[in-house]
């Protein structure tokens, strides 16, 4: 699991959560569970990483959740390179954080 960074993401409610990034094709361990963000990373002029933000979800298992992932072409219409991850064990938070982040960003491919 190749790090590259950290970044954080705040919810509609003002929690703040701190994502692990990594690169898109990244092979997670079996399962990993974690609320997740797939971005587009990029650098701007001054040298600063920014991301836009494309979809966040959760999953059991992370190893297996982008194998045929229904949103996809969405990912790819976007320019996904980048996988940001929370690890989070229960299932009930996992959702209640996605949720949160999806009321605060409405990430493009959440709506499509």
């Amino acid at each position: 699991m190749a790090k590259l960074s950290t970044v954080t993401f705040a919810g509609e409610s003002g929690t703040e959560y701190s994502f692990n990034i990594h690169p898109w094709g990244t092979s997670f361990k079996k399962d990993y569970r974690a609320v997740y963000f797939i971005t587009e990373r990029t650098q701007n002029q001054d040298g600063e990483y920014f991301h836009t933000l494309i979809y966040v979800g959760h999953t059991g298992d992370l190893s297996t959740r982008f194998d045929n992932h229904h949103k996809q072409v969405c990912f790819n219409k976007y320019n996904k390179n980048c996988v940001c991850v929370y690890e989070e064990k229960d299932e009930d938070t996992r959702l209640k954080i996605e949720q949160d982040l999806i009321n605060n960003y409405d990430p493009s491919c959440n709506g499509n």
